[in-house]
């Protein structure tokens, strides 16, 4: 089941609208638990083999796989099951977003009004990449807004991501920021930041647990659209955490050089071109202080998985929307950071454990991993998963 929304932007659903979003959980935890198993389960007991015996090896990579299985009824039921459900999980939210939207704008604007923590930057240009794209088929994407002061699109992100997650990252859905955070604090127990920037924060899911790992950090959240922005500041006042929130675009940051100790992303990345990712990792490099760190969390790269891994995870490059999705996964990051300007001898990957689904304990003993590269279970949404992470120390 869902985890349902506790702070005090929750809107309310009926029980009709509950059980269909209970529902629309249950289908997802169905096709991507229960029919992707079977899916596998066809393409190693007829699909590898039958392409062995043809061609005299196994297939060699996700795009050879992904040939052979869009013949298969099984592979063509699954997207398109997978797909419907994805939609269903914004309908099943937007019945009790829209009964509750003029009094959910009304109670953000009140908690924003005045506050200095704030910044919005009218002139600022939404990258057609967001604006003309409905993202992982949320509809109006990230940046729509119907009217002054209109923050739906941040409260469907956050109502439609607790049906899409189906409570794997917890109540708060924040298990990367939680996990990742308290992996770095423990390998690098000297590390002391003193001020963070989150690229890409939409609504502060993955800023708020930072600061748990470290209460005094002065975390400056960035996205490019508006009610995001509006949303996600008033929600993270809600939830009684001080968050600096800017509107503004990651690959062209208005902060000074020198001005952070860490610069984080989580799950942003594979929604850009790649152009755009370089730039994020340049702007990275200059707004980083010495010593400081950039780190991602990210989908696993191609890579770094088996072939069939790379298949499944690229279904959402062809069929959900993402077009940047697949491009991300096949680049040499490392080689992207490097040219950015980090050294190579500082530059790092580590698979970290989901503090929610394996607990505290094992994220401690995977940061004094000397490797902390096991490829186990990365990126898909199931028990035992772990997060993929790169960057660079500056």
């Amino acid at each position: 089941m869902p985890h349902r929304l506790r702070h005090g932007l929750a809107v309310e659903s009926t029980r009709e609208e509950e059980s269909r979003q209970d529902f629309v959980t249950g289908m997802r935890r169905y096709v991507l638990g229960d029919l992707a198993s079977h899916m596998k389960s066809i393409y190693e007991n007829k699909v590898k083999i039958n392409y062995q015996r043809k061609h005299g090896f196994i297939p060699q990579d996700g795009p050879a796989i992904h040939k052979e299985m869009r013949k298969e009824t099984l592979f063509k039921f699954y997207s398109s099951i997978r797909n419907s459900t994805q939609e269903m999980v914004w309908r099943s939210v937007l019945p009790s977003i829209s009964r509750s939207d003029k009094e959910l704008a009304s109670k953000v604007s009140d908690c924003n009004q005045g506050m200095d923590s704030i910044h919005v930057d009218p002139k600022l240009e939404i990258p057609k990449y967001i604006s003309s794209l409905d993202v992982h088929m949320m509809p109006g994407c990230y940046d729509t807004e119907r009217y002054d002061g209109d923050v739906a699109q941040g409260a469907l992100y956050d109502n439609g991501l607790s049906v899409f997650l189906m409570g794997f990252l917890g109540p708060e859905m924040d298990d990367t920021g939680r996990s990742v955070s308290q992996f770095i604090s423990k390998r690098y127990p000297d590390f002391r930041p003193e001020k963070m920037l989150d690229i890409g924060a939409t609504i502060g899911f993955n800023t708020l647990p930072w600061l748990e790992t470290w209460p005094d950090l002065e975390i400056h959240a960035i996205d490019p659209a508006l009610p995001n922005v509006n949303y996600g500041h008033a929600r993270c006042k809600e939830m009684g955490k001080p968050i600096n929130f800017h509107q503004m675009d990651g690959t062209k940051l208005n902060f000074d050089d020198n001005s952070f100790d860490i610069v984080w992303s989580a799950m942003v990345l594979h929604e850009l071109p790649k152009n755009k990712v370089s730039k994020v990792f340049s702007e990275s490099k200059r707004v980083l202080k010495p010593g400081g760190l950039m780190i991602h969390m990210e989908l696993p790269l191609n890579s770094i998985v088996e072939p069939y891994e790379q298949f499944y995870l690229d279904w959402d490059s062809y069929y959900n929307k993402e077009p940047f999705y697949k491009s991300f996964r096949d680049s040499d990051v490392r080689q992207m950071v490097l040219n950015a300007g980090f050294r190579h001898e500082n530059y790092f990957q580590y698979i970290i454990p989901s503090h929610f689904n394996h607990g505290a304990d094992a994220v401690t003993l995977a940061a004094r991993d000397s490797q902390a590269t096991s490829t186990k279970n990365i990126g898909k949404l199931q028990d035992g998963i772990n997060w993929f992470t790169f960057g660079a120390w500056k």
